[in-house]
C-alpha cells in the first residue's frame, strides 16, 4: 500500500520520533489524539519549485490518502483535508483493533496524520518566508528547527535516521539548532525552543546559546525598534505571534517565559518586555480574570498597539489593548474625582467606569497590569457594576411613573441610591 503512493521513501518524522525515543506518548495538545507526521519522498520532483506543477488529487500525498481510503481491515478515513500549497493533506484515520472492547464491541483507535512531499527551504532575506524546491527526505530533515526534531523513521525498513545527532542531544537533555544561521533564517526557532525547554526540562546547548546572543545582537533582519509596523515583513510578525499563542496556550508558559527571556529572546518582540520584571504577575492575574494571556503579555511593551499591530494580533485583542490603555490614560487625567472631592464613592466609579469606550475586559486587564487605585477598581469589577436599581421600571411606572426620559432618570436615581449605600 505504502509503495503504491508513488514514492521510493515514506518516514515517520519529527515529534512521534522523537517522543518515542523518550518513552512518551506523542498526542495533539487539542484532542488528545495521537498525532503523527509522515514525509514521502517524491524523486520525480526533487529540485523542483514547491507547490508548482501538480494539482492536489496527483500530488503524493493525496494519492497516499486514497490509497488508505481503499485499504479496508478495519481502516477508515474519517476527514482529510488538504492544505497550504506543498500538496500537504491532514487526516483523521480510525482504526477498528479486536484488542480495543467496551460492552462487547469493538472501540476504534483514532489519530491525526499529516502527510507531506519532502521539501528543502533556502532563506535569501532572513525572517523572510523560505523559497521551497521539492527535496529528498535529508533536505526536509535538514530544514527543521532543533536536532531532536530532525530525525524520522523509514516505514520499509524500521530505519532510524539521525543525521544531525538528535539522539544524543536527547541523552543529554539538550536543545541544539541545527544549523549556524537557523536563528538568522528563522529566529522564531528560539520561541520553539522555549516551549521544548518547557515541556522536556532540556537546556539550550552552549554552542545554541551563543548562536542566540550573537545573532540577536547583530539583529539582521529587515524591521528593527523604532521602524514603522506597517514595514515589519509579514510573515515574521504571523510567525512570531502564532509561537507566543502556542507556549501561552499549550505549554508551562512560565517557565517557557522565563527560559526565553534567559536567553535574551523576548527582545524579539520588545526591549521593555525583555527587561520586563512584572510579566509574571500580569499573566497570573489575566489567567484569574479569564483575560487572553497574549494580551496580558503585550500590555508590558513600550508601545503595545504598535507591538500588537506589528504581530498582527487579532481585532478582538487589538481593541482591549486600547481600551486598557484608555483606562489607564483617563485614571492619570483625574479619574472620578471632583473639585472639592477627597474620595469618589461608589456611584462615582460606576459613572467612570462604566462610560462609553470602556469594557469591563479592559478593566480587568488593567487591573492585571497593576493599575491604582486597586480597590474600587476590583470592587466595581465584581460588585458594583453588576447592581441595579431597586426598583423596576415596572413598579415605577405601577407608582405613576411615565415611560420615557422620566422614568430613566427614576432608574438612574434608585440605582444611585442604591450604590450610594455601599461600602468602598
Amino acid at each position: 500500500m505504502l509503495a503504491a503512493a508513488g514514492s521510493d521513501r515514506i518516514a515517520l518524522v519529527g515529534g512521534a520520533v522523537r517522543d518515542w525515543l523518550l518513552h512518551h506518548q506523542h498526542l495533539d495538545p487539542w484532542r488528545g489524539l495521537l498525532d503523527l507526521d509522515l514525509v514521502i519522498e517524491d524523486l520525480s520532483a526533487v529540485g523542483s519549485p514547491a507547490g508548482m506543477g501538480r494539482s492536489r488529487r496527483t500530488s503524493p500525498a493525496w494519492q497516499l490518502v486514497e490509497n488508505l481510503s481503499r485499504a479496508g481491515e478495519g481502516l477508515i478515513v474519517r476527514d482529510a483535508r488538504p492544505h497550504g500549497q506543498y500538496g500537504t493533506v491532514e487526516l483523521e484515520l480510525a482504526l477498528h483493533s479486536p484488542g480495543f472492547h467496551a460492552g462487547g464491541s469493538s472501540l476504534p483507535l483514532s489519530l491525526l496524520l499529516d502527510v507531506a512531499s519532502a521539501r528543502r527551504e533556502t532563506y535569501p532575506v532572513a525572517g523572510d518566508n523560505p523559497v521551497v524546491h521539492y527535496g529528498a527526505l535529508e533536505d526536509d530533515l535538514a530544514r527543521r528547527d532543533l536536532t531532536i526534531n530532525a530525525m524520522a523513521i523509514e516505514l520499509s525498513s524500521g530505519t532510524l535516521l539521525d543525521p544531525h545527532g538528535g539522539r544524543d542531544d536527547l541523552a543529554a537533555r539538550q536543545l541544539r539548532f541545527l544549523h549556524p544561521t537557523s536563528l538568522r533564517d528563522d529566529p522564531t526557532r528560539l520561541v520553539r525552543a522555549a516551549r521544548y525547554a518547557s515541556r522536556l526540562g532540556f537546556q539550550l546547548a552552549e554552542e545554541s546559546q551563543s548562536q542566540a546572543t550573537s545573532t540577536l545582537a547583530a539583529w539582521p533582519w529587515p524591521w528593527r525598534a523604532g521602524d514603522a509596523p506597517g514595514k515589519a515583513p509579514a510573515a515574521l510578525g504571523t510567525r512570531l505571534r502564532r509561537e507566543l499563542e502556542l507556549l501561552l496556550e499549550r505549554e508551562n508558559w512560565w517557565l517557557a517565559l522565563r527560559s526565553l527571556q534567559g536567553w535574551g529572546g523576548l527582545i524579539l518582540f520588545d526591549l521593555h518586555l525583555q527587561n520586563d520584571c512584572q510579566w509574571m504577575r500580569r499573566l497570573h492575574w489575566a489567567s484569574r480574570f479569564h483575560l487572553p494571556r497574549m494580551v496580558a503579555f503585550l500590555a508590558g511593551a513600550e508601545d503595545p498597539l504598535l507591538l500588537a499591530e506589528r504581530l498582527q494580533v487579532p481585532r478582538r485583542q487589538h481593541l482591549l489593548l486600547s481600551q486598557c490603555l484608555e483606562v489607564r490614560r483617563r485614571l492619570g487625567d483625574g479619574g472620578p474625582w471632583t473639585e472639592g472631592e477627597s474620595s469618589p464613592g461608589p456611584w462615582q466609579w460606576c459613572q467612570f467606569l462604566e462610560a462609553p469606550g470602556l469594557s469591563p475586559q479592559a478593566v480587568a486587564l488593567a487591573l492585571a497590569c497593576g493599575v491604582a487605585p486597586r480597590r474600587p477598581l476590583l470592587r466595581w469589577l465584581l460588585r458594583w457594576r453588576h447592581l441595579g436599581p431597586e426598583c423596576s421600571a415596572r413598579d415605577l411606572m405601577d407608582a405613576g411613573v411615565p415611560k420615557g426620559p422620566e422614568l430613566g432618570k427614576e432608574l438612574k436615581r434608585s440605582r444611585q441610591e442604591r450604590l450610594e449605600r455601599e461600602r468602598l
